[in-house]
């Protein structure tokens, strides 16, 4: 199943970025698509961690809204920060745990972060349930400290 999920994604993507529809490149396109997706199974990256089906519709849904707003609240504190230069710059670097039970759900978290203005993640250890942060400002650590985003990250990969 996730084979088939991974070629209509693929395909998906194909038509979106080629802009032409004659039968002979769609059927092009298609066929790529299978051939491709035949290989991820062959070489085994079509599995959970490299196509994370699973994941779309809490993803889609409840996910990605909220990410998107903190991503908007984040960008418009960055700058403000430009802006008016007396706001306090303080870089720092701040371990963070993780709650993920999967690779995945890991570099989601990791990923997230590092899309939130402000915040790059540095450094992801699994194995320790670590991430290392660079924040820009002290309430972007102490957002980060918060754990809101763990905890989401860790309910969208359904272990929460």
């Amino acid at each position: 199943m996730r084979a088939i999920s991974l070629a209509g994604v693929l395909f998906a993507f194909w038509l979106l970025l080629s802009g032409h529809y004659t039968a002979f490149l769609v059927a092009s396109g298609a066929l790529a698509a299978l051939l491709i997706a035949w290989l991820g199974l062959r070489l085994d990256y079509a599995d959970e961690e490299g196509h994370p089906i699973d994941l779309l519709p809490r993803a889609a849904f409840v996910y990605w809204p909220w990410l998107i707003v903190e991503i908007v609240k984040a960008a418009f504190a960055v700058a403000m920060v430009i802006v008016k230069p007396s706001l306090p710059i303080s870089p720092r670097i701040v371990r963070v745990g993780t709650s993920q039970r999967r690779p995945v759900g890991t570099v989601t978290y990791a990923n997230s972060i590092t899309m939130t203005p402000g915040t790059i993640t540095v450094e992801v250890n699994h194995r320790d349930h670590a991430l290392l942060v660079h924040a820009l400002t002290e309430a972007s650590a102490e957002g980060l400290k918060t754990g809101e985003m763990d905890r989401r990250v860790t309910v969208l990969e359904g272990a929460g």
